[in-house]
């Protein structure tokens, strides 16, 4: 099941109680909460304990300074997705891996197919589509010497 309100809160900007004294805005003291204004804070601390604690401990560990659901969130995208430039150096090399994916003298066919497996993957992962047919002729044309008869049959 999805909690969209937790990902309502995540996108959202950090919870902010606040009142207007005399025309300016300001944060409101706690003793004034109403109730819906303690549900507010109690949402955000509830979807910020359930991102960090889907972390791992050595993860969280680099994590700790961050007391926005927000902030936690974009940091972790900039750490682990890296930003535009770092996408699309990752998406050329993923690219190249699949124009040079070639037989390996002495690999056997089953480590060849899991080898392009994984390399599809990774170019999904990367945001990178191929037709399935320049997927097939890449592994078609990559196939060992010894497969030549059957790749003419199958082509």
């Amino acid at each position: 099941m999805k909690d969209f309100k937790i990902w309502r809160s995540i996108l959202k900007d950090p919870v902010r109680i606040t009142t207007t004294i005399a025309g300016q805005v300001v944060d409101k003291k706690m003793e004034n909460y109403a109730d819906e204004d303690f549900e507010n804070v109690e949402e955000h601390e509830k979807v910020l304990a359930t991102l960090t604690m889907a972390l791992s401990p050595d993860i969280a560990h680099g994590f700790r300074e961050y007391t926005s659901t927000k902030a936690l969130w974009e940091s972790l995208i900039e750490v682990y997705e890296g930003n535009e430039d770092m996408r699309e150096s990752c998406q050329d090399m993923v690219r190249q891996s699949f124009n040079m994916f070639n037989y390996v003298p002495g690999e056997t066919l089953e480590a060849q197919l899991q080898r392009f497996t994984s390399l599809n993957t990774e170019m999904i992962v990367a945001g990178i589509f191929y037709t399935k047919s320049e997927i097939n002729k890449k592994l078609l044309n990559s196939l060992p010497k010894s497969w030549d008869m059957n790749v003419a049959v199958i082509k």
